[in-house]
């Protein structure tokens, strides 16, 4: 089992919608965020004023699914950001006006360098990028910094505590995507003993699609067969629908179906129901046990009473 953690919350002015600060037990970073409308409370604070990485965040016109976000460094965040606030400065460094929320990370031992900076920019862009949950406005990733064996450890220590925290403050565009091949599902006991096997299938239609509850995601296995478009009402998950076509993850067959090329992660076993049958479903009672035909909330039911059966038994 993973170990768990602590993370400490301060909410600067006592309100959810304000500025709040954010804490690893045994990290050396520390995290400042809110919207941009309290921007001028936020740069007069003092952790604006140094070496640190930061992260404009704002919603993204042509796609609803996934936020725009620019990453940056600066050895003094509070004159990068007024910098970014300016709408008539143009450029890498100049005026962003799609972001409406930002983070800024720092040291509360004040040991990061604008070396380290440049170094987690560059390492966060890439990975930004690698995970794809967002639409980066950066320009280019920064060019290869090169430091120390050590130094490249203790980043490496940071980025993943910037990437356990900033997904519970509703920043999720760091939070990995798992990727476990279906040779690897069905090779590891470990990891399958999570949840069985679920098939949906409309054999009229040739849809056949196999898919596996992981780590709270639902995936959909490499090789299942999806409706060729989308058939429902407009909304519900039809622009998702869309979006995994456009990113090459859904292609057509020559039989006039789509097929996933890759296993992928939805947030429940109905967004992934609705993708495969190109129209709203009930995913909980459409997949089902490949070895018994018992419908996902069935086997999610049993499981959850088996819990409280020992629980109670332990009391």
């Amino acid at each position: 089992m993973t170990q768990g953690r602590s993370i400490r919350l301060f909410l600067v002015d006592g309100t959810p919608s304000g500025l709040f600060t954010a804490e690893i037990m045994n990290w050396t970073g520390h995290v400042l965020a809110g919207p941009r409308t309290k921007l001028s409370e936020l740069v007069q604070r003092p952790e604006c004023g140094r070496t640190g990485i930061y992260f404009l965040v704002g919603p993204d016109p042509d796609n609803s699914l996934r936020p725009l976000v620019y990453i940056g460094e600066s050895d003094d965040v509070s004159t990068r950001l007024k910098q970014h606030n300016r709408p008539e400065m143009a450029g890498p460094g100049g005026g962003k006006d799609f972001w409406e929320r930002v983070c800024l990370i720092t040291s509360k031992d004040q040991n990061l360098t604008k070396a380290h900076v440049k170094y987690l920019e560059s390492q966060l862009i890439k990975q930004a990028a690698d995970i794809g949950r967002c639409k980066l406005t950066n320009g280019t990733a920064h060019e290869y910094i090169n430091l120390p064996e050590s130094d490249r450890a203790d980043m490496a220590f940071f980025v993943e505590q910037i990437r356990t925290v900033l997904p519970v403050l509703g920043f999720d565009f760091l939070r990995g995507r798992a990727h476990p091949t279906s040779q690897q599902l069905s090779e590891a006991p470990t990891i399958a003993a999570q949840s069985p096997r679920f098939s949906l299938e409309v054999p009229r239609h040739g849809i056949k699609a196999t898919g596996q509850e992981i780590d709270g995601e639902f995936f959909v296995l490499e090789g299942a067969i999806a409706r060729d478009e989308w058939i429902g009402v407009n909304g519900g998950y039809k622009a998702l629908y869309q979006q995994l076509c456009s990113d090459g993850v859904l292609v057509k067959t020559e039989n006039g179906l789509r097929r996933f090329v890759v296993d992928y992660a939805f947030s429940s076993p109905s967004a992934a129901a609705a993708v495969v049958s190109g129209r709203s479903a009930n995913g909980r009672e459409q997949w089902k046990v490949e070895a018994t035909g018992q419908t996902y909330a069935s086997w999610q039911d049993q499981k959850v009473s088996a819990a409280s059966a020992v629980t109670k038994d332990t009391a």
